[in-house]
C-alpha cells in the first residue's frame, strides 16, 4: 500500500488537536494497525507516544473511533508502567451503560493488566460473566480463556459464575462458558466426567457447545478405554441422539466422533454412516466434503460399512469441487468390488484431465491399492495407467504411476510382461532422467525371466542413442544383463556393446569394456558363470558409502586393499548428542557411531590397548546407550562392542561439574545375571577434568561364536577432587564416591550386523533353499501393522530392504524383507508376513535363509523368545 512508518507516526499528532476529527483518527489507526499487522516494528520511544497519544482519544464520545483505540491498545500491549494511565479510562468503560464500551473494554483490560491488577476488577469480571446482555458476557468468558494461561488461579475462582452462564439462553455464551469450564476443571478427569455426564442429559441448546459436548464426550469414551460391564459403551446413546438434531453442524460432529471411536463395531457405525450417505446429496459443498472426507477415513478402516454409499458417491465424480470429487474417487476404489472397477476406470478417464498433480497421485495410489486387491482386474487397471503414464505431469506424478506398475508387476506375476512393456514404451519419451534409470534397472532384472526376451532389447539400446550420459550408462548395464542371462541373445548383446566402446563418454566406455570381458570378447576371457552372477546381479556387502570412506582412507602399501575391511553395517543419521540445559555438550569419548569412520575408530583405539590387542578382529560396535539422565552432574553412556569370544564395554564418560576434577574413575559392572559371561579385565581412567570426554573399559569373555546374553548392573566409581574456581587447581585430597548407574543389556540383536541388498530376490534365489527355516508366531494384539512390524525388525536388529520398513497406516497384511550378517560373517535373509485380524490380533509367518542352518534355526530362537 506504500504506507511508511515515518510518514504515519507524524499524522499521529492528530490525535493531540484540540478539535478531535474521529474520522481522521480513526484512519491513522487503522493505518498504524496496518504497519503492526506486516510486522514493522516500533521503538520503546515510538510505542510510547503513540501509546500516550492515542490515550487522549478517550475524550470523544465518537462510538467507531473508540472502538479504534481499543484495538489499537490491545496491539501496542504497553508496559505496566504505562497501563495505570488506561486503567481508568478502561474501568470507566467497563461500567458504563453502552453495552458495546463495557465489553471491548473487559477484552482490552484482560490482555494488558498483569495479576495485581486483575484481583481489583476480578468482582466486575464476575458480574460480567452473568450480564444480561450476551456481548458482554461473552467478552469475559473469552478473557477468561486467554487470563486462565496467565493467572489461572485467579480465574479457577470464577466456577460459580461460569457454571450458571452455561445455562444461559444466549448460543455464544454457552459456547464460551462450556469451553471455560473445561478449561477450568480439564486435569480433573472426575469433574470433566461429571460435567459431561450433566450436560448430556439435555441442557445444552446452542449448536456450537453441542459440538463441543461431543468432542469433550469423546475424549472422556477414549480416556475410558474399555467398555462398561455391560457391554455398552458409556455415552454412546448421547452421540447417537446427536445424529437426529436439527443443526447439520451437530449431527456431522456426531458422525465424525462415532466413525472415530476405538474398536468401533459395524452397528455402532451404521447409524452415522446412513446420516453421513444423506448429507452426500445436499446442496451445500461443505456437506458433501464433509461427508465424503468422513466417509473416507472410514473406508480404510471398515470398507463394507461404506458399499451402501457407493451410488450416491459415484455421482459426486462430476461434482464441481474438485476436492470433493477427489475424495469420492478414492473412496470407491477402496469400497468398489471387483465388478465395478471397469465402469469406474471409464469415470475416472475424464475426470483426471481436470484436477492437479497432487490429486492425481492420491487417486494412483489408490488404484495401486485396488489392483492388489482385485489381482483379476489388472488388465483394465494397468491400461489406465499406461494411457496416463503418456499424458503431462510432473515427476512426483510420474513417479507415483511407475511405482504402482513396479508394484503390480511383482505382485501379480500374469502381468509382468503386459507391465513391462507399457515402462519400456513410456522411457521412449521420459524427460525425468532418475525415472528412466530406474526403469532400464528394473527391466534387466525381470526382463530376461519372461517368454521373449528380445522384444525389449530394441527399447533399450535406443536409450544407447536418444539420452544424455547417465540413462547411457545404465542402458549398456541392463543389455548386459541380459546377454548374460539369456544365452541366445549373447551373440546380439555383444555387436551392441562393442559399438558402445566408441560412445562419447567416458563412463558409458568404460561400462560396456567391462561387460564385454565378462560375457566373452574376442579374445576369448569368459569369467565363470558364479562370479559374473555375483557381479551384475549380487549387491556390495557393505554399503557403497563405507566403501567410499575406506577407500579415502587407504593409504597405498605393499598391502593391497581388503574389501573384507570395510564396515557392513547400514549407519543411520548421526547420533545428535546429548545437551544438558545451560551447559556445554556432552561429547562422546570415540566419534560418533554414526559417521562411517566411526568402525574404524574403534577398532584402532582397542587394538591399541593391550589387554584387547588379542580379542581378534571386530565384528560390531553398537551406537552408544544412556547410562544416566540428560541433567546429571555425570555424563556415561557405553558402547558395547562384539568380538567373536568377547565383548568390551567402553564406557564414555564426562564430568559436568566445573568445580570438581575426577581420579581413579573405574565402572565395577555386577554380572550375576549373565551367567555366560565371566569378566575378564578392566582399564580404568585416571583423570577427568571438568568437560573433558574420557573412556573407561571393561571386557568380558564368552563362549565363542554364540550371542551370549545378559543384564548387567553398573556402578561408577571415582574419587572426587574440589577445584579451585580462581586458580583452576585441584585439592591434595579427595574423596571416595560412588554413582549408580543404569543397568545394560546385551540381546540378540548385538549379534547383527544391518548389512542390505540391492536386489532381495536374487539374493533370496542364490541362497541355498535347504538352509530354508518357516515357522508361524503369534504376536497379540498391537495398535497397528507398522508396530509389529517395527518391534520385530528392533529385536532382530536386520535392515529393511526394498522400503519394506514403510507400513501403509490401514494395512491389514504386509511382508517385511529384511538382511544381516550374524556373527561369524554369516549372512541371513529373512521374509516376515504379517497379518492383523479385525481385533488387532497380529499373526507373522517368518521364512529365514542363511548360510548356515544353524543360524536360521537360532534366528526362530530368538523370535520366538523375544
Amino acid at each position: 500500500m506504500g504506507i511508511e512508518k515515518g510518514a504515519v507516526l507524524q499524522e499521529a499528532r492528530v490525535f493531540n488537536d484540540p478539535q478531535l476529527d474521529p474520522r481522521r483518527c480513526s484512519q491513522v489507526i487503522t493505518k498504524l494497525l496496518y504497519l503492526l499487522n506486516q510486522g514493522e516494528s516500533f521503538t520503546k520511544v515510538e510505542a510510547t507516544e503513540v501509546f500516550f497519544s492515542v490515550t487522549k482519544l478517550f475524550q470523544s464520545k465518537d462510538t467507531g473511533l473508540r472502538r479504534m483505540v481499543y484495538l489499537i491498545i490491545k496491539e501496542l500491549s504497553p508496559g505496566s508502567d504505562e497501563v495505570i494511565i488506561v486503567t481508568s479510562s478502561l474501568m470507566k468503560d467497563m461500567n458504563s451503560k453502552i453495552d458495546m464500551y463495557r465489553a471491548n473494554a473487559i477484552r482490552v483490560l484482560c490482555r494488558i493488566i498483569d495479576g495485581t491488577l486483575l484481583t481489583q476488577i476480578e468482582r466486575y469480571l464476575k458480574q460480567a460473566i452473568v450480564d444480561k446482555n450476551p456481548v458482554v458476557s461473552s467478552a469475559a468468558l473469552v478473557s477468561g480463556l486467554h487470563m486462565l494461561k496467565t493467572n489461572p488461579e485467579i480465574v479457577k475462582r470464577w466456577s460459580n459464575e461460569v457454571q450458571e452462564a452455561v445455562q444461559s439462553r444466549a448460543a455464544l455464551v454457552q459456547f464460551h462458558a462450556l469451553a471455560l469450564l473445561h478449561q477450568i476443571r480439564q486435569n480433573d478427569r472426575l469433574a470433566v466426567s461429571k460435567l459431561v455426564g450433566t450436560l448430556t442429559r439435555g441442557a445444552v441448546r446452542s449448536p456450537l457447545a453441542q459440538c463441543l459436548l461431543i468432542r469433550y464426550t469423546s475424549q472422556i469414551i477414549r480416556d475410558m478405554g474399555n467398555h462398561s460391564q455391560s457391554g455398552e459403551r458409556p455415552f454412546y446413546d448421547f452421540l447417537e441422539s446427536c445424529l437426529r438434531h436439527k443443526a447439520e453442524m451437530v449431527i456431522l460432529e456426531a458422525a465424525r466422533a462415532i466413525t472415530e471411536l476405538d474398536g468401533v463395531s459395524s452397528r455402532e457405525l451404521t447409524p452415522a454412516i446412513t446420516v453421513l450417505q444423506l448429507f452426500l446429496s445436499s446442496p451445500k459443498p461443505v456437506l458433501r466434503f464433509a461427508a465424503v472426507r468422513t466417509l473416507n477415513k472410514v473406508a480404510m478402516t471398515h470398507p463394507m460399512a461404506v458399499t451402501n454409499c457407493n451410488i450416491d458417491m459415484e455421482s459426486l465424480i462430476s461434482d464441481q469441487n474438485r476436492s470433493i470429487a477427489t475424495l469420492a474417487i478414492t473412496t470407491l476404489l477402496k469400497t468398489g468390488n471387483e465388478s465395478s472397477v471397469e465402469r469406474l476406470m471409464k469415470q475416472i478417464t475424464n475426470f483426471m484431465s481436470d484436477i492437479a498433480d497432487e490429486f492425481k497421485i492420491v487417486v494412483v495410489e489408490a488404484i495401486r491399492s485396488l489392483c492388489v486387491k482385485f489381482p483379476l482386474k489388472y488388465r483394465s487397471l494397468m491400461n489406465f495407467l499406461s494411457n496416463i503414464l503418456r499424458e503431462e505431469g510432473g515427476f512426483e506424478y510420474k513417479r507415483a504411476i511407475v511405482d504402482s506398475i513396479v508394484t503390480i508387476i511383482r505382485d501379480i506375476p500374469d502381468a509382468k510382461e503386459n507391465g513391462l512393456l507399457h515402462l519400456c514404451e513410456f522411457i521412449e519419451d521420459c524427460e525425468f532422467t532418475y525415472l528412466s534409470t530406474q526403469i532400464l534397472h528394473f527391466l534387466g532384472i525381470e526382463g530376461p525371466n519372461t517368454s521373449d526376451p528380445s522384444k525389449y532389447i530394441r527399447y533399450i539400446y535406443n536409450r544407447v542413442h536418444l539420452e544424455n550420459a547417465t540413462v547411457r550408462a545404465a542402458a549398456v548395464c541392463t543389455l548386459a544383463k541380459f546377454g548374460f542371462m539369456v544365452e541366445a541373445l549373447k551373440p546380439r548383446i555383444t555387436v551392441l556393446l562393442k559399438r558402445c566402446i566408441y560412445d562419447s563418454d567416458d563412463e558409458v566406455r568404460d561400462r560396456a569394456t567391462l561387460f564385454l570381458s565378462i560375457l566373452g570378447n574376442d579374445d576369448g576371457l569368459v569369467e565363470t558363470d558364479k562370479d559374473s552372477r555375483e557381479f551384475l546381479f549380487g549387491s556390495l556387502e557393505a554399503p557403497l558409502v563405507n566403501l567410499e570412506t575406506s577407500l579415502k582412507n587407504y593409504e597405498p602399501s605393499e598391502e593391497a586393499f581388503d574389501v573384507d575391511s570395510v564396515p557392513k553395517e547400514v549407519k543411520s543419521q548421526p547420533l545428535a548428542e546429548k545437551k544438558a540445559k545451560g551447559k556445554k555438550p556432552t561429547g562422546l569419548g570415540a566419534p560418533p557411531p554414526a559417521s562411517v569412520s566411526g568402525f574404524d575408530a574403534y577398532d584402532r583405539l582397542l587394538s591399541s590397548i593391550p589387554e584387547f590387542a588379542t580379542f581378534g578382529k571386530l565384528f560390531k560396535s553398537s551406537s552408544p546407550v544412556e547410562l544416566t539422565e540428560a541433567e546429571t552432574e555425570y555424563s556415561v553412556n557405553v558402547v558395547k562392542h562384539i568380538f567373536e569370544s568377547h565383548v568390551v564395554f567402553q564406557y564414555n564418560c564426562t564430568n559436568t561439574v566445573p568445580e570438581q576434577l575426577l581420579e581413579r574413575i573405574n565402572v565395577i559392572v555386577d554380572a550375576s545375571e549373565a551367567e555366560e559371561f565371566s569378566e575378564l579385565s578392566s582399564k580404568p581412567l585416571n583423570s577427568l577434568p571438568y568437560d573433558s570426554p574420557g573412556q573407561a573399559f571393561v571386557a568380558f569373555e564368552k563362549p565363542e561364536g554364540v550371542p551370549a546374553v545378559g543384564k548387567f548392573s553398573n556402578t561408577l566409581t571415582f574419587v572426587v577432587k574440589e577445584v579451585d574456581p580462581n586458580t583452576g587447581e585441584a585439592e591434595e585430597d579427595g574423596v571416595e564416591d560412588e554413582y549408580q548407574l543404569e543397568d545394560l543389556e546385551v540381546v540378540p540383536a548385538d549379534y547383527m550386523v544391518n548389512v542390505g541388498v540391492s536386489n532381495f530376490r536374487n539374493a533370496w534365489e542364490n541362497m541355498d533353499p535347504e538352509n530354508e527355516l518357516v515357522d508361524e508366531y503369534g504376536l497379540g494384539p498391537r495398535e497397528s501393522l507398522a508396530e509389529a512390524v517395527k518391534a520385530v525388525t528392533e529385536v532382530l536388529g536386520m535392515q529393511s530392504c526394498e522400503g519394506t520398513e514403510t507400513v501403509a497406516s490401514n494395512a491389514r497384511s504386509h511382508t517385511s524383507l529384511l538382511s544381516g550378517l550374524y556373527i561369524g560373517n554369516v549372512k541371513v535373509l529373512v521374509k516376515a508376513q504379517f497379518g492383523m485380524d479385525n481385533r488387532k490380533e497380529v499373526a507373522m509367518k517368518l521364512a529365514v535363509r542363511a548360510d548356515d542352518q544353524s543360524v536360521s534355526e537360532a534366528i526362530h530362537a530368538i523370535v520366538s523368545g523375544g
